[in-house]
């Protein structure tokens, strides 16, 4: 598969380099897989979609939040598309440590199937208290997602954390992972950032139904 050129963008992201705040919205093609999207660093952004650059233009599509709009996202899933969540979007880097059982019995899970339906190459690890799975995401990059069986039982227990390590022990060490986090799950957010994710922007993942 060819490397779209967003993998770029965000592989330098992650390393602390930034593309500059100018306002900007670069309008890329949909990645290997199919999946349009909405990508928005600090004043810069990138939509990913077959569209027409002026259509994008009309439709307020900017760096400063423009290309977030509604109207942009209805442009870039067509009449009958599929418009995911705004996210947060984090990087981290795996680091040795305790790795989960693998687990070849949940495929039925609510988050196994979301993540089957987005991602490739999906791995599932968990135990009693939750699960983690990783796989290849949007623009073929490392993602990340943890449950807790019992979303009542992590807090001040900690067991977020623990699943958010054990899935980069899963990884080769050094092994830049990303993750997508709703903004308002806080406690999340939080789990993510004391394993050392950092926020890099935020997405939207569309899917445009073949016409």
């Amino acid at each position: 598969m060819t490397t779209h050129p967003l993998a770029a963008v965000l592989d330098a992201a992650a390393g602390g380099a930034f593309p500059p705040a100018d306002g900007a919205v670069e309008l890329l093609p949909p990645d290997g897989w199919g999946w349009s999207a909405i990508v928005a660093l600090t004043g810069h952004a990138y939509v990913l979609a077959d569209v027409e650059r002026d259509a994008l233009d009309a439709a307020g599509a900017d760096g400063f939040g423009g290309a977030s709009h509604p109207e942009v996202q209805r442009l870039v899933a067509g009449p009958d598309g599929d418009i995911g969540a705004l996210d947060a979007v984090l990087a981290g880097r795996a680091e040795a440590g305790p790795v989960l059982p693998r687990r070849h019995d949940l495929d039925d899970h609510p988050r196994v199937r979301r993540a089957l339906a987005h991602r490739h190459d999906v791995e599932v690890y968990g135990d009693e208290v939750g699960l983690v799975v990783v796989g290849r995401g949007l623009v073929d990059r490392c993602e990340l997602a943890v449950e807790l069986l019992d979303p009542g039982a992590g807090g001040r227990a900690g067991h977020g954390r623990r699943l958010i390590r054990a899935g980069l022990a899963a990884l080769a060490p050094g092994t830049v992972c990303w993750a997508q986090v709703s903004p308002g799950n806080a406690a999340s957010l939080r789990a993510f950032l004391a394993c050392g994710f950092v926020p890099i922007g935020s997405e939207i993942l569309i899917r445009r139904r073949a016409s």
